[in-house]
């Protein structure tokens, strides 16, 4: 099965996780792949130190951060490494049939930010193996991920705090 979840509102990943939970209730196996997000540690990463070899689900980060914005001066083309390394990564795993679920979290977004191509995408999702469920998330999903999803869900955004100038809060936010 092929989920992808999209749209401009908070909870993409959070989705994604909570189908990880029902995979990891299941007795499946469950692997996220990072595509953004960068070495900062956020509530899931806290959540899989303490628990993730109990329950079998890992994430690995291969983003370096947020593209462009939060004080970012990369060059893209680091960030352009790093997305491909996520690709190559996730292909690995993908084959190694370790895993039930794969998560490409916030991989539409490196494709909106040109850090990725559609075909470098399109060739991985080609190669899922049967009996694995593969979830890419992110906002803009392109609408040839759309047309090859099983399952697509869109999360609007209709009310945030950042509106009003707020951070985003820990343990809400990441």
């Amino acid at each position: 099965m092929i989920i992808c979840i999209t749209g401009n509102g908070k909870g993409k990943t959070t989705s994604s996780i909570g189908q990880a939970i029902r995979a990891l209730g299941d007795g499946k196996k469950v692997l996220m792949v990072q595509f953004i997000k960068g070495p900062w540690k956020s509530g899931e990463d806290l959540f899989i130190e303490k628990f993730g070899k109990q329950i079998s689900f890992d994430i690995k980060k291969t983003g370096l951060g947020f593209v462009g914005i939060l004080g970012d001066k990369l060059p893209i083309e680091e960030h352009q490494k790093a997305a491909k390394k996520g690709v190559k990564l996730a292909q690995k795993e993908m084959l190694s049939n370790k895993w039930s679920l794969l998560i490409l979290d916030e991989v539409h977004n490196a494709l909106r930010l040109n850090l990725l191509k559609l075909s470098d995408v399109l060739d991985l999702i080609s190669l899922l193996p049967g009996g694995m469920d593969l979830i890419l998330t992110g906002r803009d999903a392109p609408k040839e991920i759309i047309d090859l999803s099983d399952i697509v869900s869109e999360i609007k955004e209709i009310k945030h705090p950042y509106m009003k100038g707020q951070k985003g809060e820990k343990g809400v936010e990441w």
